[in-house]
This record gives C-alpha cells, structure tokens and sequence, in this order.
C-alpha cells in the first residue's frame, strides 16, 4: 500500500499544511466515508459543514476559507488537518491519480486476430485489438486505441488519437473527429426512426444521411445516434454524452453540450452551445434549444425554449412557473379542505336566508 505524508501530497499540488504535516496519509475518499489515515476535499458550505462531521486525517479546502475552518476545527476539538489550495477537486483529482495510479493499455500493434480490409488505411502507432473488423476504405488515423469487439464501417472516418472500447459500432460513412472517447456499445450511424404508414401498413422511408461527431467529444456506454435520413446527424465539438442517450436522425448538437443518462432527442431536434440536460429528460421532434438552455431531469419539452432559460417539468416551463405550479399542488388537499368548509357555510347562510324571508 502506497503512503505519503500530508506534507509530500501538499507539495505534488501546491498546497499549505494547516495541521500536522508529518501525518501518514494511505489513500483518498470522498467527504462522508473518509477515515482518519485518509485524504478528502471540501469545496462549498455544504461540504465545510459535513467536514465537522468527517473523520478524514486531512482534507483539500479553499485558500481563501482554510484559516477560518481552521480555526473552527480547532476550538471544536477535531483533529482533521487543512491543506489550503486554488481548486479543492482539482488538486483531489491529482491526489487521487497519486494513490491509484491506472496502467497504460499495452502496446500491442495490429493484432493478426484484427480483420482489415485492404482498401483500409491505418494511422501510425495505432494499437488494435483481437476482433476489431475495419471495412472497405474506411480511415483510422494515429494513436487510436480500438479494443476487441470494434467494427468501423465502409468509408467511415475516424481522426487521431480517439478510444473505442469494446463492442463499439460505426455504420458506413459515419465521420467521428479527433480526441474523441467511444465506450462500450456506442452505436453510430443506425437507421433513424423513419417510416410512412400506407396501405395499412408501416414503410421504411431510406435513411441515405450519416453521422458527424467533431473533435474532443465522449459518448457514454450503449448510446445511440442515429444517422440522418438525408444529411448528417451532427454531435458538436467538445459535447458530452452520458450512457444510455438517444440521439436521433437529423438532430444537430452545438458545441459542449451536456446530457445525462437517458436523455432522448426525437428526430430533426438541434441546440445550440453549452445547453445542459438532465437525465431522463426528452425532446419532441423539431424542437430547437437555444444557446445556454438548462433542462431539468424527467423533463419533457415540447416546443422551443430561448437562450438562456431554465426550463423544469412535463410539460417543461420555465423553472419559477413550474415551481408555482407545484407548490400550488402540494397545498391541493388544505385547498379542497378549505372549498368544503366554504360550501357547508354557504348552504348554512342560505338555509337562514330562506327562514328569515318565508323561503
């Protein structure tokens, strides 16, 4: 097991010891399960109340707050040692990769158990793995990692130094840029969702488009994008995917998007930059989000939402509708109470009305 001193994990990010400097640390976990031979961090106030209640040896807090939490720490007894740094996660992050250092992947070539056909091209110091099938004039270039399982379709493209794990799927003339990080699953380039009813039956319309993902994006396990039926499905540069996403035919992402797990896009739906979806939520077809647009979890929307706004809810609307909405629900059953009371006083009045004018 590897064990460092605060002072010598302080040193790797820049930090300052406020506490013991020469206490042994022998790994790095998370606020609420850290123990007291165990480095942790805490960046906001609702972490600095739960450090008083952590038994961590040592935690990462901000510069401009470790001296107050020190001194806090301090008059209530607890031992737990301060490393005051710029950025809390990041110089955790640092520490973290100290402690469980991950193994390159090994160098093993083009494995003769790869199929490639001979019209392929291969970038240099690419490493493929057993099972990896790359079709007729498709393009790999260099320093790509395609583990066993991959399959990359006629003229499909895929740029330098990009990761596809296991089991990966390109369709034909799909075009994924650089730096781009594929995990298990993804799927690429199927047919959209198209078809016509006719004659009492469905009729698959051609699905004739692709799929563009551009440069520095990472699609999470088992996610699916689907090609366009004419032009291409595009996923902007620098966008996020988490598992289980639906893209589908014809939409077009902006750059550094954000989805979570299980978010849906109907066909023909696009956004534009930095637009954020939480999980669960889904899109009607031809629904466009602008620049900066937040999207609650389970949200479901239904027609365009302007740049900038925050929208919750299903149907979603803006975030301070939709909150008076449920806050107006939650007071339903005092409400019906109260409308009951209203009508037994009521018919109370009427009954004494009627007396006193002889009905």
């Amino acid at each position: 097991m590897t064990v460092h001193t605060l002072k010598e994990l302080a040193a790797l990010v820049q930090g300052r010891v406020l506490g013991d400097a020469d206490r042994e640390i022998r790994d790095a976990s998370p606020l609420t399960r850290a123990r007291a031979s165990e480095i942790t961090f805490a960046a906001d106030d609702k972490n600095f109340k739960l450090l008083r209640k952590s038994s961590a040896g040592a935690c990462l807090v901000p510069e401009q707050r470790a001296d107050t939490l020190a001194t806090a720490l301090t008059s209530e007894g607890l031992a737990t040692s301060l490393v005051a740094v710029a950025d809390p996660l990041d110089s955790f992050v640092a520490i973290l990769k100290k402690f469980r250092p991950q193994p390159a992947p090994p160098r093993i070539g083009i494995s003769p158990q790869a199929h490639i056909d001979p019209s392929a091209t291969v970038g240099a110091d690419t490493q493929i793995y057993p099972g990896v099938v790359i079709d007729a004039r498709a393009r790999v270039g260099a320093r790509c990692l395609l583990y066993p399982g991959v399959y990359i379709g006629p003229d499909s493209t895929l740029g330098d130094d990009c990761v596809l794990h296991p089991h990966v799927v390109l369709y034909y003339g799909v075009t994924v840029g650089n730096r781009v990080i594929l995990h298990a699953g993804v799927v690429l380039g199927a047919d959209g969702f198209g078809y016509r009813f006719r004659n009492g039956r469905f009729e698959k319309i051609p699905q004739l488009g692709s799929v563009r993902v551009d440069d520095d994006v990472e699609i999470g396990a088992n996610t699916t994008v689907d090609r366009g039926m004419i032009g291409p499905t595009v996923v902007g540069a620098g966008t996020k995917l988490d598992n289980l996403v639906m893209v589908g035919h014809n939409c077009e992402i902006g750059r550094h998007n954000v989805f979570a797990s299980q978010v849906g896009m109907a066909g023909s739906s696009s956004t534009g930059d930095y637009v954020r979806l939480g999980g669960q939520a889904g899109t009607a077809d031809h629904v466009h989000l602008g620049q900066g647009v937040s999207v609650g979890a389970k949200a479901g929307v239904h027609r365009d939402i302007p740049a900038g706004e925050t929208h919750v809810g299903c149907p979603a609307r803006p975030e301070l509708e939709e909150l008076k909405i449920v806050m107006a629900t939650a007071r339903t059953p005092e409400m019906r109470k109260q409308i009951r009371d209203l009508e037994k006083r009521l018919e109370e009045l009427e009954q004494r009305l009627s007396a006193a004018t002889g009905g």
